[in-house]
């Protein structure tokens, strides 16, 4: 993925070779601060609204100041996809910790967050859109706030690497046998024509795309239950699939290395995939739809 050269700090625009901070930084040290992954298609933000909106909430969470207010924020958001003259498909990551500061686990007396933001072209992965991943399941031992997008990552980079390890995408996440969500994205079961997942409660992360699946499903009057379902369900499963703003709907079709009905991605998803692209505003060259082999 390529980066581009133009970076949003709190104190505006920087070269990526200009930015430094001291080796007493909080997020470096604590893990202090938050964080969003926002999408791009065709240069132009996805789900823009409900990032920043979310931004904001987890920042009141752990009480630390937003350098700008949310007016400002859009329009710093959208200069850095002008002042990289982004075109295409990519993602901007955004994040915000409580600063620089002596290491010292209470708060600085005068805080000042550091701020950045960039932007990386992320291409659609079409061919794991079309044929569907697999996963693997595991423990969920994170803490009981993943609602807050924070920079405390170790359990989930550490799910992820097991993951990667056994030649799979991602991580089904699970606390005694309740699947809450993967290490890096939201997960569904589709079972008698009915959508699955865990509710949104604090102990998953509120999923932007999740909330368009909700959407979704409303719109093709497909029922979308927030209830757990447990790990022995997933292999008795019509259909499982994932979202996030990186993995849009993302079929699975093979978990712990058993094929989940047959090893294809199911009807439901497809439909889902469908309305997805369609709210994205995606044009026929860039849908893995265009060749109507899905439809």
């Amino acid at each position: 993925m390529t980066m581009h050269q133009h970076l949003l700090t709190q104190n505006g625009f920087v070269r990526q070779d200009d930015l430094t901070y001291p080796f007493e930084e909080r997020g470096l040290q604590f893990g202090d601060g938050i964080y969003e992954v926002i999408r791009v298609y065709e240069g132009t933000y996805y789900l823009i609204n409900e990032h920043v909106e979310r931004l904001y909430r987890s920042a009141e969470a752990i009480k630390l100041t937003v350098p700008y207010e949310k007016k400002k924020m859009y329009h710093y958001l959208n200069e850095l996809l002008q002042v990289n003259d982004v075109k295409g498909d990519a993602k901007v990551y955004l994040q915000i910790t409580r600063g620089s500061a002596a290491r010292d686990h209470v708060f600085p007396e005068k805080p000042e967050p550091n701020l950045y933001a960039y932007v990386k072209d992320l291409p659609r992965p079409k061919s794991f859109l079309e044929s569907g991943v697999s996963t693997i399941t595991q423990p969920d031992v994170r803490w009981d706030w993943c609602y807050i997008k924070s920079l405390n990552l170790l359990p989930n980079v550490l799910a992820k690497q097991t993951a990667r390890e056994h030649d799979c995408f991602e991580a089904i996440l699970h606390k005694e046998g309740e699947v809450t969500e993967c290490s890096s994205s939201n997960a569904y079961l589709v079972k008698d024509g009915k959508v699955y997942t865990h509710p949104a409660k604090k102990n998953i992360l509120h999923g932007c795309v999740r909330m368009r699946v909700e959407q979704f499903c409303r719109q093709l009057n497909i029922d979308f239950i927030e209830e757990p379902f447990q790990v022995e369900d997933i292999h008795e499963a019509d259909e499982i699939f994932l979202s996030s703003s990186t993995a849009e709907v993302m079929p699975i079709v093979s978990v712990d290395g058993k094929s989940i009905a047959g090893g294809t991605p199911g009807v439901i998803t497809r439909k889902l995939q469908q309305a997805y692209e369609e709210d994205a505003g995606l044009t026929a060259g860039s849908s893995i739809f265009s060749s109507n082999t899905h439809a």
